[in-house]
């Protein structure tokens, strides 16, 4: 599986407040097969657009 990164979101947002699963959220209502990931280096979530990679 090859990863594309659309967009970084710090990990210390507000309580209650989940600004990447939201633009994720609106990137599968697209038709984009996107997911969120935690990138533990950086402390923040990552969206990112699944691509299939030719093996």
């Amino acid at each position: 599986m090859v990863a594309k990164v659309l967009e970084r979101f710090p990990a210390g947002s507000p309580r209650g407040s989940w600004p990447a699963e939201e633009y994720a959220a609106a990137r599968r209502a697209e038709g984009r097969h996107a997911t969120v990931v935690m990138d533990l280096e950086s402390d923040s979530f990552l969206v990112v657009l699944e691509m299939r990679g030719e093996d």
